[in-house]
């Protein structure tokens, strides 16, 4: 293992990015986004009665916050760095206040898509725009930082369709109108944020990178890595959360072909997703003392062999449960691994969320399609697959990336600890 030095007292010291009012606004924030995502399903039934809407009618507000989300992500990202992070955020809360207050109070169904977009725009500013933070503003904790940013976002998707479920599916208006006004009171916090962005270690005052303009020829092998990594870290996201997606969607009825009870099968199903919660709480203090590839390559591995438990009727509730405590880190891990592995791609980041976001929509679909051809019991030998290609993804991140600063491909961290007590920032190499 090699050290770089570097100032007494400099290394793993926090970016201070953000106060601690503004971290435990922007945790608030998550549990609001993920609770928002999960508000549609539940006000399906209301939907449908009171717009007279077909089930794939009622569904298309759900597809629509969704593309407002995609297109936000890319839309945060292009103004990132020109504009304050401040008023990008404020602009996201913004956009998501007045998106849900007028899902709310939307008289029509053609009104009420359009509102759906809107608060899906800012869902993807605040998604992409907390997590590029939190992966830059906190050093070395950055990686536990984003497992609890995440979790928050979990605490949500819970709390959500449990909260409809307390008022009845009936005053969903009520529920969107109170997480306007919560939108709205976030923006109160945001003057603890750092309004501009760290810059990246060895880039340029444009941004640019040592070798992206490399008159020898090597820029071009250079962009050929760049390609290759971001399409390996591509995978990885939209498959790992196809198959977060699919388990959500069809675990239910897998459970209920298998001899569950639809109560029981629903009940696992909530089983999952708190799993999923607890899980980046669980991993938080793991990532000090881990590498990234480490903790991801042992999550990936852990979901393909649960989902693989789950063929067996008595070990599935259990297997799913499983799968949710696994998965669980892979998305905010993966994050602050992307930034070192491509620094010369700014949008990286953008990419691999915004195609993440395309994996969650397409997964229902597509599962829906293979199911037609066989069974809804291969439901967790399709995932299966997908989790495996996941594992592979990452073996070859972790081989490309061996010698990356902070990335030795499983190398335990807490080796650091061993060294004198001089302060430095690791970098590992074979």
């Amino acid at each position: 293992m090699r050290t770089l030095a570097t100032q007494p007292g400099q290394a793993l010291r926090p970016d201070r990015s953000f106060s601690a009012p503004a971290v435990v606004a922007a945790c608030v924030g998550f549990v609001l986004i993920g609770a928002l995502q999960s508000l549609y399903g539940p006000a399906l039934p209301a939907l449908r009665q009171e717009f007279g809407l077909s089930p794939s009618g009622a569904g298309l507000a759900l597809s629509a916050h969704f593309v407002g989300g995609v297109t936000g992500v890319l839309a945060f990202d292009r103004a990132f760095g020109r504009i304050g992070n401040r008023a990008l955020l404020g602009v996201s809360y913004a956009l998501m206040a007045l998106g849900s207050a007028a899902f709310a109070l939307a008289p029509t169904w053609p009104l009420a898509l359009p509102a759906a977009l809107v608060t899906g725009l800012g869902f993807g500013g605040i998604d992409y725009g907390l997590n590029q933070l939190f992966a830059t503003g906190f050093g070395r904790r950055s990686p536990a930082m984003l497992n609890i940013l995440n979790a928050h976002f979990g605490i949500g998707a819970i709390a959500g369709p449990a909260l409809v479920g307390v008022l009845g599916a009936d005053r969903y208006p009520a529920v969107f109108l109170a997480f306007a006004v919560l939108a709205a009171l976030l923006l109160i916090p945001l003057g603890g944020v750092r309004d501009r962005a760290p810059a990246d270690a060895g880039a340029g005052p444009d941004g640019s990178h040592p070798g992206d303009s490399d008159p020898d020829g090597r820029s071009a092998g250079a962009a050929r890595r760049t390609v290759a990594l971001l399409t390996a870290f591509v995978v990885l996201y939209v498959l790992h959360v196809a198959v977060e997606a699919g388990v959500g969607g069809w675990e239910p009825s897998h459970l209920e072909a298998v001899g569950y009870s639809t109560t029981l099968a629903a009940s696992a199903t909530s089983v999952y997703w708190l799993m999923m919660t607890v899980g980046r709480f669980l991993v938080a203090p793991l990532t000090l003392r881990w590498s990234e590839p480490a903790i991801i390559a042992v999550s990936c591995a852990g979901m393909a062999l649960c989902l693989l438990a789950a063929v067996q009727p008595g070990l599935a509730p259990y297997a799913y449960a499983g799968v949710g405590l696994f998965i669980a880190p892979i998305f905010p891990t993966g994050l602050p691994w992307l930034r070192r592995a491509v620094p010369a791609a700014r949008r990286a980041g953008a990419l691999v969320i915004a195609a993440s976001m395309v994996g969650g929509v397409a997964a229902g679909p597509a599962l829906g399609g293979i199911i037609e051809l066989f069974d809804v019991r291969a439901v967790p030998l399709v995932l299966f697959v997908l989790a495996t290609i996941c594992l592979a993804a990452t073996g070859r991140l972790a081989r490309a990336t061996r010698g990356s600063r902070g990335a030795s491909g499983g190398e335990p961290r807490r080796r650091a600890a061993r060294l004198p007590k001089a302060r430095s920032d690791e970098s590992s190499s074979p």
